[in-house]
C-alpha cells in the first residue's frame, strides 16, 4: 500500500442518534415528492410504504448530502486546515444509527528546496552575424515583393497560374479540379511531384503531370493511388524584390530608418533582441531544472489535472483562430481529447512543479511587491493591451493577481542573475 502524502489528512466524523434520523427523515420527505406509488400523489405516501417499496436504503445517500450540508464547515474549520483542492468525501460505514465519514482534506505540500543559487550554469553569449542580417534583408524584400508576368521558364520560386484535371484510372475524381489555381513551385503545398514537373513550363503550356498519392492522404479512395492530372498553363509569374532605394524606406514606415545603414543596424537590434529572449528563456530552463533536481514536492495529481485542463483550453482557442474545431483537428490528426490531454501531461507537471518552487523561493527570501511594483505594472500592462487600469484589473480578477505575477517575476531575477 502506497504511504499517503504528508500533505493529505484525513479526518473522520461519524454522525450518530438524532442528527442522523433527522437527516433521514429530511431525505424521506425530499424523495417521497418524487416517488411514484400506486394509490398515492407525490408526497402523500406513508412512509411505511414508501421504504416497503424502495427501502430505508435508498434514503441513505440523500441524508448524507444533507450531513454534508451542515456539517463540511464546521469540519474544516475544526481542522483547522487550509484545503488547496476540494476535499474528498467517503462513506467508510453506513446503517440506520449512524455513518461515518472520512473528510480526504490536501493542504499545500510541502516544498523542500535544494539549493537555488550558484548553480554553476553559463549563459550563452548573443552574437548576431552579417550572414544573419543578409538573409533577414531577403526575407523583408521577399514580403515586399512584386509579383510580375515572366517572359520565359518556371523556375523554383516562380508562381504558375493553372487549371488542372485530376483523373484516376482514367475517370475524374472528387476534388480533383482547379481553374486560375495560383500554385508557389517549391512551396511543397501539392501531392509529391507535382511542383517538380510544372519547372520549364511557360505561358499557354499543357502538360500531363503524373503522380502517386501517399498512403496516409486523408481521402480513402486516393491513398496510394496513381493519378493523372492535365494541366494548362495560363500565366509565368515572378517575384520582382524592391530595391533598397527612398520609396522603400518609407513603405517600412519606421522613423529611424532612412537609408540601408539605418536598415541594416535596425534588423541587426531586432535579431539581437529575438537571440536574447531565446538565450534567456533557455538559460531559466536550464536554472528551473537543475532545482528541481535539487527539490522535493510531492505534486497532488488534481494540481495537474488542473493545469492540463487549462493547456487544453489555450490549444482549443489557438487553433479556434485558425478556423479548426477541436472534433475537426482530431479527426484530421487522427487522435482524441484524451490523447491530447496525456501529451499535455509532461508539460503540465513541469509548469506546476516550477510554480510551486518559485513561490517557495518567494516565501524563502520573504520577497515582498510594494504599491509602487504593483502601479507600475498596472500601467505597464495596461498599455500592452490597450486597456484603462480599472479594465485590466477587473478582467484579471483584482490586485492580488499582478502581485503574485510581479512576485515570480522578481524570484525568476533572483535565481538567473
Amino acid at each position: 500500500m502506497a504511504e499517503k502524502a504528508k500533505n493529505v489528512h484525513e479526518i473522520i466524523k461519524k454522525i450518530e442518534g438524532e442528527q442522523w434520523t433527522k437527516a433521514i427523515d429530511k431525505a424521506f420527505v425530499k424523495a417521497n415528492k418524487k416517488a411514484k406509488i400506486d394509490g398515492f400523489r407525490p408526497g402523500k405516501a406513508p412512509r411505511q410504504i414508501f421504504e416497503k417499496k424502495y427501502g430505508k436504503e435508498s434514503l441513505y445517500m440523500d441524508a448524507v448530502d444533507i450531513i454534508l450540508q451542515e456539517i463540511y464547515s464546521k469540519v474544516i474549520q475544526e481542522s483547522k486546515l487550509e484545503p488547496v483542492i476540494q476535499p474528498k468525501v467517503d462513506i467508510r460505514s453506513i446503517d440506520d444509527n449512524s455513518v461515518e465519514l472520512a473528510f480526504i482534506i490536501t493542504t499545500m505540500p510541502e516544498v523542500e528546496l535544494g539549493k537555488y543559487k550558484d548553480l554553476g550554469i553559463k549563459k550563452e553569449t548573443v552574437k548576431v552575424t552579417k550572414k544573419e542580417v543578409e538573409e533577414n534583408l531577403k526575407e523583408l524584400q521577399e514580403q515586399y515583393a512584386e509579383i510580375v508576368i515572366k517572359e520565359g521558364k518556371a523556375e523554383k520560386g516562380d508562381t504558375v497560374v493553372i487549371d488542372f484535371d485530376g483523373y484516376l484510372d482514367g475517370e475524374a475524381f472528387e476534388g480533383g479540379k482547379s481553374a486560375n489555381y495560383p500554385l508557389e513551385l517549391g512551396s511543397n503545398t501539392f501531392i509529391p511531384g507535382f511542383e517538380d514537373q510544372l519547372i520549364g513550363v511557360v505561358s499557354g503550356d499543357e502538360r500531363d503531370v503524373n503522380v502517386t498519392f501517399p498512403e496516409d492522404y486523408l481521402e480513402e479512395k486516393l491513398k496510394g493511388k496513381a493519378v493523372t492530372f492535365k494541366v494548362k498553363v495560363h500565366e509565368v509569374k515572378t517575384k520582382r524584390l524592391p530595391e533598397l532605394d527612398e520609396e522603400f524606406f518609407l513603405d517600412l514606415g519606421v522613423d529611424d530608418i532612412k537609408n540601408k545603414e539605418d536598415l541594416l543596424k535596425n534588423l541587426e537590434e531586432v535579431i539581437k533582441h529575438e537571440k536574447t529572449h531565446e538565450v534567456e528563456n533557455k538559460y531559466f530552463e536550464e536554472v528551473m531544472e537543475k532545482i528541481s533536481k535539487n527539490t522535493k514536492i510531492d505534486i497532488p495529481v488534481e494540481f495537474i489535472d488542473a493545469e492540463v485542463e487549462r493547456l487544453f483550453s489555450r490549444f482549443e482557442q489557438n487553433i479556434s483562430m485558425q478556423g479548426i474545431t477541436v472534433d475537426l483537428y482530431c479527426k484530421l490528426a487522427k487522435t482524441d481529447i484524451d490523447s491530447i490531454k496525456n501529451q499535455m501531461r509532461n508539460e503540465a507537471e513541469r509548469n506546476v512543479r516550477c510554480r510551486m518552487i518559485l513561490e517557495k523561493i518567494a516565501e524563502v527570501e520573504k520577497i515582498e511587491v510594494s504599491d509602487e511594483e504593483k502601479e507600475k505594472a498596472v500601467e505597464e500592462m495596461a498599455d500592452r493591451y490597450q486597456m484603462t487600469k480599472e479594465e485590466l484589473i477587473n478582467t484579471l480578477g483584482g490586485l492580488d493577481v499582478i502581485e503574485y505575477d510581479v512576485k515570480m517575476k522578481k524570484a525568476i531575477e533572483l535565481i538567473t542573475k
